[in-house]
């Protein structure tokens, strides 16, 4: 899909639909009362009918305008006549494209960037559009016989001031990178086991290598971990066929000794629990496991493309997580890197034991921050269903700036506490610590897992279970959280 600017009046425009907002009785947006004002009031006159009563998100087509170049009209409610919220915004562009689905529509033209938003500028408002009109748009159909898409439009034009240009400008090229980054990621993340194994993950970070200059690609067979000491992530492949890998994306944007923001994501390419199986319903979607690790890809190709004045390293340990005649064991001890040694009480917490090796190779860096993100807890969904992230961290400065990031990119975290006393239930008898911490505060207790490999640096910690992925009829990646990251890396790179 392209993207495009438009700063011409509307009565010059050759589009296949315009689309306008109105609000509650009948106040129609700057270009609606334009559009409305050079069409003999052929707006206000549909209006009246009250087929469309400026509800928001309601949607309703004008699919004739006479003695025009326009061929339809999308309106789109938006409520009370007031400034819009980010949520409610993004609400109405979610209607608008999705009433765009299964039309035959190929070009469009989008006015709502003119909508006063709180908190929202031109830029952001040129960002959510592409954002939105991506996420609509996407569809998994690599392995289909018919790849017909529902989504026919290819061009969307976003109309701004001449005055403005320049923040639409902007707001244009960091929505077609974010675009970009949550594709690949949703891509990724919604591939097969079979296909999208560890050594394919590996090759597509050696790929996207290929095509920016600032980023440089590196890949840790297991023979390289083996002589790092990394017991606990290698333990995690013991049950599989596919050999591990440590993916390290190193992209330097910012100043030469600038300390680089680290990014850890869980590249479990698919999780049957190894010894602790899992129930087989739903274990299709332990394909999803691999979410941080697409996320982090994702990430990376956007900070890429944007050019990000920043020194960031993506971290992406990769395997599988299957039972087998020398998996891991229940009961069973781990050395890992940083010497601590772990008791397996439940091979399904395995995550953990990737991340906690690579949380350690991450000092290597010298990093100023380090970022993980994973899928790790069943009980973060249970905690705060499919709505916010979770959020865990060690550093209160650095879990503000992500809650900050979450609000602009309307990516939703929430902060759950990482006390001492939670530190209590991962004691064992036979090593340094457990792997789980019992059925008690599982997302918490995971956490401070992880917290005990993230002492030398500041650290948090992203539980994505819940909002990775949508189950269901609507099954597929979301692409969460690339909106928060990069908005995060945004924030850092340009205040």
């Amino acid at each position: 899909m392209e993207y495009a600017l438009e700063t011409a009046a509307l009565n010059t425009l050759h589009t296949d639909c315009l689309i306008i907002g109105v609000y509650k009785d009948q106040q129609l947006t700057p270009s609606a009362a334009s559009l409305n004002e050079s069409s003999l009031s052929i707006i206000h006159k549909v209006l009246a009918r009250g087929d469309n009563k400026g509800d928001l998100g309601c949607t309703l087509f004008i699919n004739a305008l006479p003695d025009s170049t326009i061929e339809r009209i999308l309106i789109v409610g938006l409520g009370d006549a007031k400034v819009l919220t980010g949520k409610n915004f993004r609400k109405a562009l979610q209607a608008v494209f999705i009433c765009l689905k299964k039309t035959q529509i190929k070009t469009t033209t989008c006015t709502l960037a003119e909508v006063t938003v709180s908190d929202g500028d031109l830029q952001w408002k040129t960002r959510q559009i592409i954002e939105i009109a991506n996420d609509t748009a996407y569809q998994f159909t690599t392995y289909k016989s018919d790849k017909q898409t529902e989504f026919n439009v290819e061009t969307i034009t976003i109309t701004a001031p001449e005055a403005d240009i320049a923040s639409a400008q902007l707001g244009l090229c960091q929505g077609i990178a974010m675009a970009d980054g949550i594709n690949l990621t949703k891509l990724l993340a919604d591939l097969p086991g079979n296909i999208c194994t560890p050594t394919y993950l590996a090759e597509q970070a050696l790929a996207l290598g290929t095509q920016y200059d600032k980023l440089t690609i590196n890949v840790l067979e297991e023979a390289d971990m083996e002589e790092l000491g990394m017991g606990a992530l290698l333990s995690v492949s013991r049950g599989s066929r596919q050999p591990a890998k440590l993916i390290t994306l190193d992209y330097q944007g910012g100043d030469k000794n600038a300390k680089p923001i680290v990014l850890i994501g869980k590249g479990l390419t698919f999780d049957a629990g190894g010894i602790s199986l899992k129930p087989g319903l739903g274990m299709d979607e332990m394909k999803y496991d691999m979410c941080g690790g697409a996320t982090v890809l994702g990430t990376l190709k956007a900070a890429a493309e944007m050019q990000l004045p920043l020194n960031i390293i993506g971290l992406v340990p990769a395997s599988e997580n299957l039972p087998d005649g020398d998996a891991n064991k229940p009961g069973d001890i781990l050395i890992s890197m940083s010497g601590k040694t772990i008791e397996v009480l439940n091979t399904d917490a395995e995550g953990r034991l990737l991340l906690c090796d690579t949380l350690t190779y991450a000092e290597r860096f010298n990093p100023d921050v380090v970022i993980d993100m994973a899928t790790l807890t069943g009980a973060c969904l249970v905690a705060l269903g499919r709505v916010p992230s979770g959020l865990l961290g060690n550093c209160d400065a650095l879990c503000n700036d992500l809650i900050a990031a979450s609000e602009v990119a309307n990516d939703s975290l929430w902060r759950l506490p990482l006390w001492e006393e939670y530190q209590e239930q991962l004691k064992s008898n036979f090593a340094d610590l457990a792997n789980i911490g019992g059925k008690d505060a599982g997302t918490i207790t995971a956490a401070c897992f992880l917290s005990q490999f993230a002492e030398k640096f500041n650290w948090a910690h992203l539980d994505i279970a819940g909002t990775a992925w949508r189950t269901g009829q609507n099954k597929g990646a979301t692409g969460r959280p690339v909106p928060l990251l990069t908005q995060y890396l945004l924030n850092r790179a340009y205040g």
